[in-house]
């Protein structure tokens, strides 16, 4: 499994932690950015992470702002992403089986690093059903 990896400034600080936890659960990631805690635009980091995704079978995205609202509304603007704002991991876990996501988005401001580990490993645990789900998801394409 292959991750990519996006924040704002807002999401920076936390960004390293992340992707130790990515690594350490065996895990490949790839940063895409930013570099710094100099304030960007979001929807650029968004934008450059979701056409990765989509660019990658198979592949995932962390998406990390002050809150995760922002990242994950530009992220969804893109035919084929599902990216979802998850805040404990019971919503990862959600996101994976019943919605199919694609791109996990969280909150630096909102969620600390214990609870951001267990997001990512219920995220990482977690398939997508199928099933009546499957109808469910193909209704999001417009």
């Amino acid at each position: 499994m292959k991750f990519y990896i996006a924040t704002d400034h807002a999401g920076f600080a936390i960004k390293e932690d992340v992707k130790k936890i990515v690594k350490d659960l065996g895990y490949e990631i790839e940063d895409l950015g930013t570099n710094s805690n100099e304030r960007v635009d979001y929807p650029d980091f968004a934008h450059k992470l979701s056409r990765a995704v989509l660019n990658e079978s198979g592949s995932f995205g962390i998406l990390i702002c002050g809150t995760g609202i922002g990242m994950s509304l530009a992220a969804n603007k893109h035919k084929g992403i599902r990216a979802a704002l998850c805040h404990d991991a019971y919503t990862a876990k959600m996101a994976r089986e019943h919605n199919d996501a694609n791109v996990l988005c969280f909150g630096q401001r909102v969620v600390g690093l214990g609870v951001i580990e267990s997001i990512i490993k219920a995220w990482c645990e977690s398939k997508f059903e199928g099933g009546r789900h499957a109808k469910r998801v193909e209704k999001i394409e417009i």
